[in-house]
């Protein structure tokens, strides 16, 4: 049985749906479409669990058609469960403040939408773990700014553009998820002598539930 990918969501907290800006309601918008689309597509989505673009983005998945509990995860930096959004199934209080970022650019794919310093963190992170990394180049904040650029001139990955990937909604998303995830086949093991260093992605050995007859005892 093959893992349902997670896709993290970073982006701007500080962006709510009602008296608001329009800029900041397009953005609310944005995120609330794309959580949707990537539970239709049968992703999971993780965010840091507070407001804004990750608000909207578990909201938007709750409202898919194929919405199972389970699919928003939060990562929060507290160490409170109750810190964490209304729409978060799976709430891990971390208590390590931002230092949390690193755990949210650890999946598979990293989306950005808007975002200040903290979305930075992040998908500098994500970049630096060799994910997938892709950002809404219409929103504003630092998603539009790194939005077809790449954050430095390593290759990690051959006939792939070494660019933060652009989109302007969530199907443009999917489609990027689409093309370019079975190239990103590498995973961040460690630092050597001052160089990154990844290995192949293996598959999981993981088979599912195993349904026994057998009382198991300690």
């Amino acid at each position: 049985m093959e893992r349902r990918k997670i896709v993290s969501v970073i982006g701007s907290a500080a962006c709510f749906y009602e008296e608001c800006s329009e800029e900041d309601r397009f953005k609310w918008e944005k995120a609330y479409e794309l959580g949707r689309v990537l539970v239709d597509n049968n992703f999971r989505v993780m965010t840091g669990g507070g407001r804004g673009v990750m608000r909207a983005v578990m909201a938007g998945a709750h409202s898919s058609k194929n919405y199972k509990e389970g699919d928003t995860i939060a990562i929060i930096p507290s160490y409170d469960h109750n810190d964490s959004n209304d729409f978060a199934d799976i709430v891990i209080p971390t208590g390590i403040d931002f230092y949390r970022d690193t755990i949210i650019a650890n999946s598979e794919i990293v989306v950005a939408v808007g975002g200040g310093a903290g979305t930075l963190n992040e998908l500098s992170a994500a970049w630096k773990f060799g994910r997938l990394c892709i950002a809404y180049d219409n929103v504003g904040g630092w998603s539009e700014k790194l939005a077809g650029l790449a954050l430095d001139s390593k290759q990690i990955y051959e006939g792939v553009d070494n660019k933060v990937f652009p989109a302007k909604c969530g199907q443009d998303v999917i489609d990027l998820i689409n093309k370019y995830i079975s190239k990103f086949n590498k995973c961040f093991k460690c630092i050597g002598f001052d160089s990154p260093v990844w290995v192949e992605k293996q598959k999981s050995r993981w088979i599912g539930p195993v349904i026994t007859d057998k009382v198991n005892r300690i």
